[in-house]
């Protein structure tokens, strides 16, 4: 399977970075370009994303630039209750395998582990620059992550 062909979700730090960032902006426009077929949202990223709004201003263009895109499309991909279980799963291994604390895990790592989970679930391929806690989880079970950016395969057919 090419990189094309696989579906992609980006993890919530790709879009805040993008959303600051004029060069992050290109990357992530360059992505959106090239893999719009195969991308989707996680219904986890979004509430980190809205979590992340300053004003209803921010959240109004949050909706009308990133999710309403996807929500028109139906590709916002929401956590199963197997999910989340399998996502309580790995906490406890963490804990029983790394001494992890769980009174002390971070919000954002505990959405790491349900993002990841999700993605395992759907067959998506999560993209991030947070590959220490993804590969953290990742000891524990599987799922497919890829550092920013995938490149995508070259055209079918023609010649060059």
């Amino acid at each position: 399977m090419t990189p094309a062909e696989r579906r992609y979700v980006l993890d919530a730090n790709l879009f805040v970075r993008g959303f600051r960032e004029p060069a992050a902006n290109a990357d992530l426009q360059r992505f959106h370009y090239a893999f719009a077929p195969f991308e989707y949202l996680s219904a986890v990223v979004v509430q980190e994303l809205a979590a992340g709004t300053r004003s209803r201003t921010d959240r109004r263009a949050l909706d009308r630039h990133v999710v309403d895109l996807f929500r028109r499309r139906g590709r916002i991909v929401t956590p199963s209750s197997g999910a989340w279980e399998a996502s309580g799963d790995v906490l406890a291994e963490l804990a029983r395998r790394d001494g992890l604390e769980l009174s002390r895990v971070s919000k954002s790592f505990g959405n790491d582990v349900v993002l990841a989970m999700s993605c395992r679930e759907a067959g998506l391929v999560l993209v991030t620059d947070n590959r220490r806690d993804f590969e953290r989880i990742a000891r524990i079970v599987h799922f497919d992550f890829v550092d920013p950016w995938p490149i995508p395969a070259p055209p079918r057919g023609g010649s060059a």
